[in-house]
This record gives C-alpha cells, sequence and structure tokens, in this order.
C-alpha cells in the first residue's frame, strides 16, 4: 500500500468512526480513498469539526438521510459534536433549508442518539459490517459481499 492510500485510508476511518478495508480495484472507490480523504479532508485549515459540520449541513440539505446517520454517528463516536449540539444545528438550518430537511436531520440524531444509547446499555459495539456496507454503497455503488 502506498502513503497516498494508507494516508486516505487512515483519514476516511477517522471521518466516518470505524475501520474501512482496503479495497483494491475499484477505480471509483481508489479514487474517493486516495483523493477526498488522502488529499481534501487531510487539508490543515479546517478542523475535523468543522469540515464535520459543512458535511452534515450539505447532506441535510440534500436530503441524504443515509449519509446524514453515518456524518452524524462518527460525529458522536470522534467526540466532535454532542447530541444536543446536533439537535441545534437542526434548528438552525430548518430555518435556512425549510422544515422537512431540519427535520429530518432532528430525526437522524434522535434516531443514533438512542441506538448508541441502546447499544451501550447492551455493551456490544455498533454493526461494523453495515456501517462499512453504507460507506461502500455510498462511495462505488457496491458493498462487501460484491467484493
Amino acid at each position: 500500500m502506498d502513503e497516498q492510500r494508507r494516508k486516505g485510508l487512515e483519514k476516511m476511518n477517522e471521518v466516518y468512526g470505524w475501520e474501512m478495508p482496503n479495497i483494491e480495484g475499484d477505480e471509483y472507490f481508489d479514487l474517493t480513498v486516495d483523493h477526498l480523504f488522502g488529499s481534501i479532508w487531510t487539508r490543515p485549515g479546517l478542523s475535523m469539526r468543522d469540515k464535520r459540520i459543512m458535511t452534515l449541513t450539505v447532506v441535510t440539505a440534500l436530503g441524504d438521510q443515509a449519509l446524514a446517520e453515518i456524518q452524524t454517528n462518527a460525529a458522536l463516536h470522534n467526540g466532535e459534536l454532542t447530541v444536543s449540539e446536533l439537535k441545534e444545528m437542526a434548528v438552525f438550518l430548518t430555518h435556512y433549508l425549510g422544515f422537512p430537511l431540519g427535520s429530518k436531520l432532528d430525526g437522524v440524531v434522535a434516531k443514533v442518539a438512542k441506538q448508541r444509547k441502546k447499544a451501550e446499555e447492551k455493551g456490544r459495539g455498533e454493526d461494523k459490517k453495515a456501517n462499512v456496507n453504507a460507506a461502500l454503497k455510498m462511495h462505488s455503488g457496491s458493498d462487501l459481499d460484491d467484493k
């Protein structure tokens, strides 16, 4: 694995909050890991918290609840944002994006917080395969079972 791939996978793992496997041979996945995570997410001009807030704003504006769930879970996992800060984001964004989109983010935050609390109470971790599959589908249109 070259340095750019290693750097990209490390950042992708940080961004998503779980361990992403190195998948060779998928051109779109290669570009995502090497460029998006290896070059863009690693730029020093913004904090990870800043990047997370911007990403959540964009996915909320697009109405992408699946990606909002991934980003919300990772923000909580990495300690970049609290549940109350995420709920406040939903209130704030509602006034710029409209009630339907803002309320979807509020619902995502509530859902993810509930899932995390339930998993914590049961003493088990997240469903890592489901997380990886969601990220793979988002970035390459396939999942682990297709590889």
